[in-house]
């Protein structure tokens, strides 16, 4: 394993509403990354095909259009926007976390907020759903499972992700950490538009996320590499039917941030540009070594006499079909020729 490790967040936006042509800007950033010696690029949540900001701002009945498109413009895993992001780490060499609003293979209507960790050679290492849409996130994505809560050993490190509001969840974070989490990949939207000036409740996303990623690498012991996306010309244009109050809610929410967290919890690098950057630091592993003398909570620093935790990792899916031995019933036209002793006459 390499103690040296080059990570960068992709704070950058996507092509709003368009998977393909996310797909391609992917994977033509994935190539840059490579050629600058990048080892782990960490894009952000639903960079594919961008983050729906739409439930937070119009009631459910005026946005059929926008959830119809936005599902029409999810991705399959795996799917050709997929695999050409596979393809570009292979070609490039590197590891690459992103978020994809995933489509189901047996619904027209069911998507997922999914994270996808994709390996140097171009395989799929881990394939998490979030587990709970956060929010107004429950009117799009439907819940995922803990199939995807895993931290898979490679060879730049033991690497984790959640998705957004899950680096909230002490539970999924401890499940990471138990698993020996060495780099944590953190997604986020490029803004949370909750203000409502009758109360004037702005929520600050970017302090939310120093928070919460300053904690998970504290308690972790563990490098946070954070990418947030970017609001862009071309979003606000695809949203431009929402109208202008609603446009103006989402200009004037406080925006995210990209960083990359220490593992004293304290930010090596951040950035809030408002056009794409590509935030990337060195990272020594051996730096975590020391820190776990403090506070080691899946070693000497617990008392698992007295907590424990267990986790259901099976993937769930909405049936199951025992079909025994039997083949199906269906038949083919010659083999209903040959049954019935016939043969079938034509024009």
């Amino acid at each position: 394993m390499k103690q040296k490790v080059k990570v960068a967040a992709a704070h950058v936006a996507p092509v709003y509403m368009d998977a393909r042509a996310t797909a391609e800007k992917a994977s033509r950033i994935i190539r840059e990354a490579g050629a600058d010696g990048i080892q782990l690029l960490v894009f952000p949540e639903s960079f594919i095909p961008g983050f729906p900001l739409w439930p937070a701002l119009s009631a459910p009945i005026y946005n059929h259009d926008l959830f119809s498109r936005f599902v029409a413009q999810s991705v399959k895993v795996p799917g050709p926007e997929v695999m050409s992001i596979c393809a570009a780490a292979r070609d490039a060499g590197v590891i690459v976390s992103i978020g994809i609003s995933e489509m189901a293979e047996n619904s027209v209507g069911c998507i997922w907020n999914t994270n996808l960790l994709i390996g140097a050679d171009g395989a799929i290492i881990n394939h998490h759903r979030k587990l709970v849409p956060t929010f107004f996130e429950k009117l799009v994505w439907a819940n995922g499972d803990g199939n995807g809560l895993r931290v898979v050993d490679t060879p730049i490190g033991k690497i984790g992700a959640l998705i957004c509001g899950e680096n909230t969840n002490p539970l999924a974070r401890f499940s990471l950490i138990a698993q020996g989490e060495q780099i944590h990949a953190s997604s986020y939207p490029p803004t949370w538009p909750t203000h409502d000036p009758k109360v004037n409740d702005r929520y600050d996303l970017a302090s939310a996320i120093r928070i919460r990623a300053g904690a998970h690498s504290f308690e972790a012991k563990a490098f946070n590499v954070v990418a947030s996306s970017l609001i862009d010309q071309r979003t606000l244009d695809e949203l431009a039917d929402l109208g202008p109050d609603a446009l103006r809610v989402i200009s004037d929410s406080p925006q995210g941030l990209s960083a990359i967290i220490g593992p004293d919890g304290l930010p090596i690098a951040e950035t809030q540009s408002e056009t794409d950057t590509i935030l990337t630091e060195t990272i020594d592993l051996e730096a975590l070594v020391v820190p776990k003398q403090f506070h080691d909570v899946v070693g000497y620093y617990n008392r698992f006499d007295i907590f424990q935790l267990e986790v259901n990792r099976a993937e769930r899916p909405g049936v199951h079909f025992d079909d025994g031995d039997l083949a199906p019933r269906g038949l083919e036209f010659e083999e209903m020729e040959r049954m019935m002793g016939v043969e079938a006459k034509t024009n």
